[in-house]
């Protein structure tokens, strides 16, 4: 039986890597977008922070008034961030995996709040337009870039991992998707993904480590 080949459009740790390669697999690996923090200054910052993914928080670390905000109360978006967060001192009062979740318990619970949320160039409209829907109060920093890196793949892969919707819309550029599995952290990249393929499995948990497993579990259930 053939090898299975996978790409991910972004490199992979060294142990997540090994997971798809003790697996059987061959793997290639591209970084198809760049994260790149933007200057920003940290005023009017109201009483709670949102932020939605690990970017925003690391563009956050690295300026210098990072300390007074640890007095605040977070919210977040997945359990990475949350623990990036908890890591470097801040207290997360609530987080989810998805930003629409969030919003709705924003909405239902924590309404008479002020939040200001720490987001990058190409951040989704679902958080925002659904906090102004249910008149929360809030401001938005723009903190980093994402910036589309395409580059064409010339070899055939069985299927393709994806981890952002910009990460889809840039591989698919200079790359087009036939018969291979796409394999999607989350539904949102999932619904970047359908505009190519049907082809879609969608993680149980919106992490990497969830992505490589439902990969490696579609095809032993193939064996």
């Amino acid at each position: 039986m053939a090898e299975t080949r996978i790409l991910s459009t972004k490199k992979l740790q060294i142990n997540q890597k090994q997971f798809l390669l003790n697996a059987g697999f061959s793997v290639i690996e591209a970084d198809f977008i760049q994260i790149m923090h933007q200057p920003f200054e940290l005023k009017n910052t109201n009483e709670t922070l949102i932020f939605t993914s690990q970017n925003a928080v690391y563009a956050i670390l690295e300026n210098k008034e990072v300390e007074k905000l640890k007095n605040k109360s977070v919210f977040c978006v997945g359990l990475k961030t949350k623990a990036l967060l908890e890591e470097k001192g801040f207290k997360v009062e609530a987080y989810t995996g998805y930003a629409a979740d969030l919003a709705e318990i924003i909405s239902l619970v924590y309404a008479d709040t002020t939040y200001t949320f720490f987001s990058g160039n190409l951040r989704r409209d679902t958080l925002p337009e659904l906090l102004t829907e249910n008149g929360i109060t809030f401001n938005e920093i723009e903190v980093y870039q994402t910036l589309l890196t395409p580059q064409k793949i010339n070899s055939k892969s069985d299927a393709l991992l994806f981890f952002s919707p910009s990460g889809v819309e840039s591989y698919t550029k200079d790359n087009k998707i036939t018969t291979e599995v796409c394999f999607c952290i989350g539904d949102t990249t999932a619904e970047a993904v359908e505009k190519y393929s049907q082809n879609i499995v969608i993680a149980n948990q919106p992490s990497v480590e969830n992505v490589i497993i439902q990969c490696i579990n579609y095809y032993k259930a193939d064996c």
